[in-house]
């Protein structure tokens, strides 16, 4: 290591390895070297186990302090004292650190870092690497902190998780599990968004070693790991990077781009070379320590638009006059490639609610560089259909069938995330109206529907046991539920999606060409009707047919190709708790011409029921 070189590379936002050269790190004596970048300090001392501080020495670059303390040792807590021009004394954490004391203090913890594993490859039998864009991807997004308590209420640990969480994702039928944000944050009703260990895994739930341990658990599952991202921006508590030398740092010193009203936070000054090497060193150590496979990067729009959650007075456009955020573009950018340059396998997936474009293309192409991107228009259109009476879905039909206009825009994903479940929005199954098991029944039709529409899939734990309750970080989700049968039916219906999406190609090969899609039924306002072909790159074709209204529809014919059809999924199966009314498995189409083609099918489809055929060869 070249500590001269990696540091002017970090002054350059170029730097993917700062966590090697600040914080600490053990050094040949035995003990450990502190380093900490603080510019605008008079003087800087670490302060070890509540001692009294021992100064550190200015760096060669005239911004870094350093010290070697040969008496410190692996779990003693620390502080940096930071004095200001002006005479203040600021306590800080270690914006480095590997690990915190949070929540018994607000102290950083010298830890040695588990030893580095080996990114897992998840390749074909082949040998060859897979593309994940036609391969399935069906994730389990959870907060790790309250999936599961113990019954006395504390968290499950990483240890617990591992034994517990691990077997019950691959016995579902998931591909990938994603975690709420783990870096460590202080205040647990911010469900992690609000970071301030952008290195250290979150201490209420156990070391780096755990975590670690549980990441290779899901590995040894075939289950890859994504982790919730937070670059945007950053809680103001005093402790943390907020202006962490006694005046901005990390954070833009303009008044028009500093801060986040709406959230409390401040928001990354990004452009800045230390800022962006500090960033870029956080996904590269996650990727690098732990062999995570992905991470979705937490509000990108608000990074992309000056303008963001802002009134007109309160913003000053760019050098071309529009609200373009173009330092933080051009970080996104460099983020991007250079992540893909290092890891070629893993996932970026752009949590973004606007219609940018080519967030998904590669910065070579003039796009963002992202793998994925959140389809957060399907999702509020869906979500609104869905909570309508039936009797009054044909006013708003548009809102189910309007993704199809820009769904091969960008790669996207269906996301049914933890924002949908919370502030009396309702659990994904109290959206739905009409009896108790119409509930039910809508909620199996919804996700018939998701899982065959273009785009990979994303659900928040709790959906597949139809919980009623919104989600509580302060609680559990209530698997208590499943000694109901209504619930234990849904469990086994998700878990029966989950599966025949993995192993039926049609589903999920083609998802950005309309080589993959065909409409039969697109505007039938009258019946809540539906009815669409999937194809694989071989053109293996499987068909989708969808009653959204609350009557069965008797003898309902619409034109498809010739042929015989195999049923493979009804959501109204009794098995899986609905009312069993079509006990007919396979459906031939006859020499009747409807919706533009020669043959057509007859079927009688279930009131709120999404059906599967396979077409037969």
């Amino acid at each position: 290591m070249n500590d001269l070189n990696d540091i002017v590379l970090f002054h350059k936002g170029l730097s993917c390895t700062a966590h090697e050269i600040y914080g600490c790190r053990r050094s040949a004596d035995g003990g450990y070297i502190f380093r900490v970048w603080a510019p605008h300090a008079v003087s800087v001392g670490v302060i070890l186990n509540g001692n009294p501080p021992v100064e550190m020495i200015k760096m060669s670059d005239g911004e870094s302090w350093e010290i070697n303390l040969a008496h410190a040792r692996q779990g003693d807590k620390y502080n940096f004292l930071i004095r200001t021009a002006d005479g203040r004394e600021l306590i800080k954490s270690d914006p480095y650190a590997y690990r915190s004391d949070l929540p018994h203090s607000y102290a950083s913890v010298i830890c040695d870092l588990p030893e580095k594993r080996k990114r897992h490859a998840f390749n074909s039998s082949e040998g060859q690497a897979v593309n994940v864009f036609e391969q399935p991807v069906n994730i389990y997004e959870v907060n790790l902190l309250s999936w599961k308590k113990h019954e006395d209420g504390s968290y499950y640990t990483f240890s617990d998780l591992e034994r517990e969480l691990v077997p019950y994702v691959a016995e579902m039928g998931y591909t990938h599990v994603e975690f709420m944000p783990v870096t460590e944050y202080p205040f647990d009703g911010s469900w992690g968004y609000q970071v301030t260990g952008y290195f250290s895994v979150t201490d209420r739930l156990g070391t780096p070693e755990q975590f670690a341990s549980l990441v290779d658990a899901f590995h040894a599952h075939g289950i890859k790991v994504i982790l919730d991202w937070v670059p945007a921006h950053f809680p103001k508590d005093d402790f943390g990077l907020y202006e962490f030398d006694g005046q901005p740092l990390y954070e833009c010193p303009l008044w028009s781009k500093m801060e986040h009203r709406g959230w409390g936070t401040r928001k990354f000054d990004l452009g800045r070379g230390e800022v962006d090497s500090f960033l870029l060193s956080s996904a590269y150590f996650f990727f690098d320590t732990y062999g995570i496979d992905g991470l979705r990067v937490d509000a990108v729009a608000s990074m992309l638009y000056l303008d963001y959650d802002k009134k007109p007075h309160e913003w000053t456009p760019n050098v071309y006059g529009d609200n373009r955020n173009l330092e933080a573009i051009e970080f996104i950018k460099k983020f991007n490639r250079l992540v893909h340059e290092k890891f070629p396998s893993v996932l970026i997936i752009a949590e973004e609610s606007t219609s940018y474009p080519k967030v998904t293309s590669t910065v070579d192409e003039g796009g963002l560089g992202f793998d994925f991107k959140w389809n957060m228009g399907w999702m509020n259109d869906v979500l609104f259909y869905c909570r309508q009476d039936p009797l009054y879905r044909h006013y708003h039909h548009t809102k189910i069938t309007f993704s199809m206009m820009y769904s091969f825009n960008e790669r996207y994903i269906l996301p049914l995330s933890h924002d949908e479940v919370v502030h009396v929005k309702g659990s994904i199954v109290n959206k739905f109206p009409g009896e108790y098991s119409d509930k039910f029944a809508g909620e199996r039709g919804l996700l018939g529907f998701m899982y065959a529409h273009p785009g990979k899939k994303l659900n928040f734990m709790g959906y597949e046991i139809a919980q009623f309750s919104e989600w509580n970080y302060r609680g559990e989700i209530e698997y208590n539920l499943k000694c109901y049968e209504k619930h234990a039916k849904m469990q086994y219906f998700v878990k029966t999606l989950n599966n025949l999406y993995r192993n039926t190609r049609p589903l999920f090969e083609v998802e950005n060409d309309w080589k993959g899609f065909e409409w039969l039924v697109v505007d039938d306002v009258v019946n809540n009707v539906l009815a669409f072909n999937r194809y694989d790159k071989d053109g293996n074709c499987l068909l989708v047919v969808v009653n959204f209204s609350g009557i069965i529809q008797p003898e309902y014919t619409f034109g498809q190709h010739k042929g015989k059809y195999r049923l493979v999924l009804n959501t109204d199966e009794k098995s899986f708790g609905g009312e069993g009314t079509l006990r007919k498995k396979v459906f031939s189409t006859k020499k009747i011409a409807s919706h533009g083609k020669e043959n057509s099918l007859t079927l009688d489809i279930p009131k709120l029921a999404c059906l599967y055929f396979i077409k037969e060869k």
